[in-house]
């Protein structure tokens, strides 16, 4: 059954590679379909892969082989809550170390451009927290590339 509401993620030429990467890296992940194009069209031609629909983390994705003219941009990311530092470190480093680059307070991005916040739970639940104990978890993850979960853990505590 075809869900009702799906992201759909423009690519250049890569969308398969990047749903493969993609798959690999997050559980409750994979490609589930690839599609040519019938016909010759703005960003490839007959034959070449058009769309690709994978999930990530069980989230429905179509990815569109549409050619250079829109790019990726911070606008808009996946927001990945992690239990500890090790996953916060798996997924950091599974995208960084793959071509990505590192940003700031816990966002980097992928080597398709596409943008991803690796959030460790202890962080979120910080801010919700709000007063004092937000404030300075706040002032600490802002020095912060990848976020340290002890110095957020310390961080709130005061």
């Amino acid at each position: 059954m075809t869900p009702k509401n799906t992201i759909c993620l423009w690519f250049d030429k890569n969308a398969e590679q990047a749903a493969q990467f993609y798959a690999a890296t997050f559980p409750n992940s994979q490609v589930t379909a690839v599609h040519n194009a019938p016909s010759d069209f703005p960003g490839g031609k007959a034959g070449e892969v058009l769309t690709v629909d994978f999930t990530i983390f069980g989230i429905p994705c179509i990815g569109i082989n549409g050619g250079p003219a829109f790019k990726h941009s911070e606008a808009f990311s996946f927001q990945i809550a992690t239990d500890d530092q090790a996953e916060t470190d798996r997924y950091w480093n599974a995208i960084v170390g793959n071509g990505g680059e590192e940003s700031a307070c816990g966002w980097c991005k992928d080597r398709w451009g596409l943008s991803w916040q690796i959030s460790p739970r202890v962080l979120t639940e910080a801010m919700a927290a709000g007063g004092a104990e937000a404030a300075r978890a706040f002032e600490v993850m802002m020095s912060m590339k990848k976020i340290d979960v002890a110095k957020i853990e310390a961080a709130r505590r005061g």
